[in-house]
């Protein structure tokens, strides 16, 4: 045979097993409405282990590992179809309803925000692009970020989540799991970072540099040419700026904003310090209280799985089946439990469709832990 004629016969094949798998569903369907009947559980692990055994007896040791991927990925999607048929609203496909309807069509333009750091602060701008007019109050910290909005205080926080050369933000996936809070809308900010100092400083001078760690981070490459010169950490770009400006010395600078240099009165000594062009930090605008503003494609959810092999894959298959794009997965581990973790998912899915209605229904009570965090849209 030709490889025209092989193909032909695959095509054959191809179709004799959409036509089975088809007929297999529909199967499933029945089983679902038993199921439904006399109360029993989609998920029957005994007669999943005895089918696995037989698949692998028919397909013979050079196919066994192969047949058995193929009729784990069919009961997946059999299960996901069958949840489909007996999916009832869950307490929290509800709340997320209800926030539907109760969010204003519009996202406001005035509102009380909290920052992290001082006047100049990546989060200020992230603020200023997400609101028209924010009333900022600004704090020390991103945990009393989360505990002014906690009180009241503010409505809403702004905090970074991630960057794009430096990675995630830890300390601030730590709080989303403290506090019972839900993010309501997102950006992403292209940071360029500069070097900062007083009038009349040259490069040379500069024996001292302050900024934040994620800043160093995404700058490391620019720091390591420089010769003989410390790096301290402090809270914020902005007071990294500040202190320089209030320093009475003449041999520090600071890895801020351009912005920062007219805030503070300062003069640009670099720029473009990062290690790549494409430098972008995402900031979420954090809530108290569950709202869902039009528009809204993107959700975070937060699970952790039983200790036991393939639960990861099991959770990965639900998206797969619905066909549910994850656009980031982290992984952060389970405070006082050795080799444990939680998962962190974004998720491209409209808040509206009743996949991710499915989704949350499937997750929400078949998983160790789960978490949603909302939904929301991003801004750019």
């Amino acid at each position: 045979m030709d490889i025209k004629d092989l193909r032909n016969e695959i095509d054959s094949i191809d179709r004799q097993l959409v036509k089975l798998f088809t007929d297999r569903m529909k199967i499933a369907e029945q089983v679902a409405d038993y199921k439904r009947a006399n109360n029993l559980p989609v998920l029957d692990a005994e007669r999943e282990r005895q089918l696995l055994n037989k698949v692998s007896d028919l397909a013979g040791e050079e196919f066994e590992t192969y047949a058995r991927v193929l009729f784990t990925t069919i009961m997946d999607l059999s299960k996901s179809y069958q949840n489909k048929k007996l999916y009832n609203a869950s307490e929290l496909v509800e709340e997320i309803n209800k926030a539907l309807d109760n969010t204003p069509k519009i996202f406001p333009e005035r509102a009380t925000v909290c920052c992290q750091g001082v006047e100049g602060a990546y989060s200020q701008k992230a603020a200023d692009k997400i609101f028209t007019l924010p009333n900022i109050t600004y704090v020390n910290t991103f945990e009393n970020v989360f505990t002014a909005v906690e009180n009241g205080m503010c409505r809403y926080g702004i905090v970074p989540l991630e960057n794009s050369t430096a990675g995630s933000v830890n300390q601030t996936y730590d709080l989303l799991a403290k506090h019972d809070f839900y993010i309501v809308r997102s950006l992403r900010l292209q940071v360029n970072h500069v070097l900062l100092s007083k009038h009349g400083v040259k490069l040379s001078d500069v024996k001292e540099i302050f900024s934040h760690e994620q800043a160093i981070n995404q700058c490391s490459e620019y720091l390591r040419s420089l010769k003989g010169v410390k790096v301290t950490v402090v809270a914020n770009t902005a007071i990294a700026s500040q202190m320089v400006a209030n320093s009475d010395r003449k041999d520090v600078a600071a890895i801020s904003s351009e912005e920062c240099a007219k805030q503070y009165g300062l003069d640009i000594l670099e720029k473009r310090l990062q290690n790549t062009e494409s430098n972008f930090t995402k900031f979420i605008c954090i809530a108290k209280n569950l709202e869902i503003y039009p528009g809204a494609n993107r959700s975070s959810i937060v699970l952790s799985t039983t200790n036991t092999p393939g639960a990861l894959y099991n959770v990965m298959s639900k998206f797969a089946s619905l066909g549910i794009n994850i656009i980031k997965l982290e992984s952060r581990p389970i405070v006082g439990r050795s080799f444990e973790f939680t998962f962190y998912f974004d998720l491209d899915t409209p808040v509206y469709s009743d996949k991710f209605s499915q989704l949350i229904f499937e997750l929400e009570n078949k998983v160790a832990g789960f978490r949603y965090f909302g939904s929301y849209s991003e801004v750019i």
